[in-house]
């Protein structure tokens, strides 16, 4: 049975000092590929980091030397903009070199401004279009249930993602067909592109609507590393779950945090400079 090839240690302290330090590393290797690229977004891969790192560094099974191993986990990043954050975790974990990061949106780069599956190990399927992760998702959870299959399903969504029609039909579907084997994870930044998402199409009360469809609900600190570990990697159970991470928008960068304009957008040089002392600062914390 594939394991974890990062977690290590069941030492729960360990662990988390394991996913904080990845998490601290993919939060500035992120931030050089868009300084150097001079476009991405930056906020949303900073509200994502964390979730990210506990996934691919704590919690999910898979062999990189083996992407397509049928017994891994899947994970799918259906707020597929963010290729920051999910391009290091992918790095981290071993699918690609390190160096590559350095190649990202450049010409004839495997590392696009969308995940693309054809191109880069790891990826499970293209993302970018906005409502197609989670239901690709739902499909291949079903098709781990029709198997019965032990792996995992697991997907990133934008809280602004939400208001796309298709992701409400996905969730009544994995409802109806218990998929135990599914677990949702909503990056609760609560920013969109252009405004908050209340102002814009109003979400709440959330977890009231994933539980109208029958899902398990989980509310957590997006970026608390321990409670991250004990929510996505607790055992499945007869229904789907979803994770509602309550983030925040460029976590950890002072000029950046909760700050719509910081959806796309591409530090300054003195900025950037900022952003690194930073982020530095927070990991020797």
């Amino acid at each position: 049975m594939l394991q974890n090839p990062i977690a290590g240690p069941n030492d729960a302290e360990v662990r988390v000092g394991v996913v904080r330090a990845r998490a601290n590393w993919m939060r500035r290797r992120s931030l050089q590929m868009v300084f150097d690229a001079r476009q991405g977004h930056p906020g949303g891969d900073m509200s994502a980091t964390d979730v990210l790192a506990a996934l691919y560094f704590g919690v999910m099974r898979y062999d990189p030397a083996r992407p397509d191993d049928p017994t891994r986990d899947r994970f799918v990043m259906s707020k597929g903009h963010c290729t920051g954050a999910l391009y290091t975790a992918l790095a981290g974990a071993g699918f690609f070199p390190e160096q590559e990061l350095s190649t990202y949106l450049q010409p004839n780069s495997r590392l696009n401004g969308h995940p693309n599956r054809t191109y880069l190990p790891g990826v499970e399927t293209n993302t970018g279009p906005l409502g197609h992760g989670l239901p690709v998702a739902v499909g291949i959870a079903v098709a781990g249930q029709i198997d019965g299959a032990d792996y995992r399903t697991f997907v990133l969504t934008g809280d602004g993602e939400l208001q796309e029609g298709s992701m409400w039909e996905a969730a009544m579907f994995a409802g109806h067909r218990k998929l135990g084997n599914l677990t949702a994870i909503v990056d609760r930044n609560r920013l969109q592109q252009g405004a908050r998402t209340e102002d814009t199409n109003a979400l709440e009360p959330l977890a009231d609507k994933w539980r109208a469809f029958g899902w398990e609900v989980v509310e957590v600190d997006g970026h608390d590393h321990a409670a991250l570990l004990d929510t996505l990697g607790a055992p499945p159970r007869d229904r789907p779950r979803c994770v509602i991470a309550n983030t925040l928008k460029g976590y950890g960068i002072s000029f950046m945090q909760d700050q719509v304009n910081w959806h796309h957008g591409v530090p300054d040089a003195a900025q950037f400079a900022q952003a690194l002392a930073e982020l530095a600062s927070k990991e020797e914390a």
